[in-house]
């Protein structure tokens, strides 16, 4: 009988395929503390925020696969499960329609600048050209970072309202980028002169923490806007309130922080050209059963030994036959 451990409770639609599995059984922790006993006899792990590194792991010896519910594994060390033959698990393709939804209702948001309409109603103003100036999307320059599965979306959904879509991520050919209709921008940061609209899609790792930052900024044209629904690090937090307050950047719209929940003290909570979600890119209902229907079964086939690669963040621990 195999153990599966989650973090927090599973949407209905993913632990109804858990629970119709033969063999296995499923225990959900109540807390951090709980987690980190339980995981000592867990053959599996699902994970949402847990942090796991080589001591963690060595504290679990039967387990046989880390999970994901999501796309993003920064709270993994991959070395050291790749060192101990441990396959990690996303969800990949369950969660980039939301999240590509998300990105454009956060960027219509801050070029329409609803939330300040919406409070200017609420406290009785009802004349248009007495509020902020809004702006349209057809016709702006959008520079895409990152072009997996979310990025992708985005840049066709920017398409689609018109906008000029330039794409940088250094994964992809350009010929790749360009069959798709899209303007290659190897040099990123000679491509953030150009753009009105800055969006981020990229993974946080080594290479990516602090991506967009002082010199960053300085190269963006003024009265840009940022759209954030990758990792709250891949921007340098204090560089981007700087150019909130000098007008460099005209407003953000931001689904992720540098530290989440946010602090009561973070001056982006106090800044009206700044639309901030709670990490929430991916928490339509679709998507969430999307993800519990992918992770659980992520699960299963890792300990069937049969997972598809192309889930897995670390594929060649298949290869290594460990």
């Amino acid at each position: 009988m195999s153990v599966i451990l989650l973090e927090r409770p599973l949407h209905p639609a993913g632990r109804a395929v858990l629970d119709a599995a033969p063999d296995v059984t499923v225990t959900v922790a109540t807390d951090a503390a709980d987690f980190a006993s339980r995981a000592r006899e867990a053959e599996a792990i699902l994970l949402w925020l847990t942090r796991v590194d080589r001591a963690f792991l060595a504290s679990c010896p039967k387990l046989k696969v880390v999970a994901r519910y999501g796309v993003g594994f920064d709270t993994v060390d991959i070395a050291a499960c790749t060192d101990r033959g441990l396959p990690v698990a996303v969800t990949n393709g369950a969660n980039d329609l939301g999240v590509a939804e998300h990105t454009m209702a956060l960027l219509l948001g801050v070029a329409r600048r609803l939330t300040q309409y919406d409070a200017m109603v609420r406290r009785g103003a009802w004349r248009s050209v007495d509020g902020p100036l809004i702006g349209e999307l057809a016709g702006r320059t959008v520079l895409v970072i990152g072009y997996g599965r979310i990025g992708a979306r985005v840049a066709r959904l920017c398409a689609s309202f018109g906008m000029r879509v330039m794409v940088h991520d250094p994964a992809f050919p350009t010929p790749r980028i360009a069959a798709d209709g899209h303007l290659p921008a190897p040099d990123w940061r000679a491509a953030l002169a150009e753009a009105d609209v800055v969006t981020l899609h990229c993974p946080l790792n080594d290479s990516t923490r602090h991506l967009i930052n002082a010199d960053a900024f300085a190269r963006m044209k003024p009265g840009v806007w940022l759209i954030n629904t990758a990792r709250g690090p891949v921007v340098e937090e204090a560089a981007l309130i700087d150019a909130l307050r000098s007008g460099k950047v005209a407003a953000a719209g931001l689904d992720v922080l540098s530290v989440e929940p946010a602090l009561p003290d973070n001056p982006l909570l106090g800044m009206d050209n700044v639309i901030l979600t709670p990490h929430s890119a991916a928490s339509a209902q679709e998507t969430l059963a999307r993800m519990a229907v992918r992770a659980a079964q992520n699960i299963l086939d890792a300990l069937a030994g049969r997972i598809d690669p192309g889930f897995l963040v670390n594929p060649e621990v298949l290869r290594s036959g460990r």
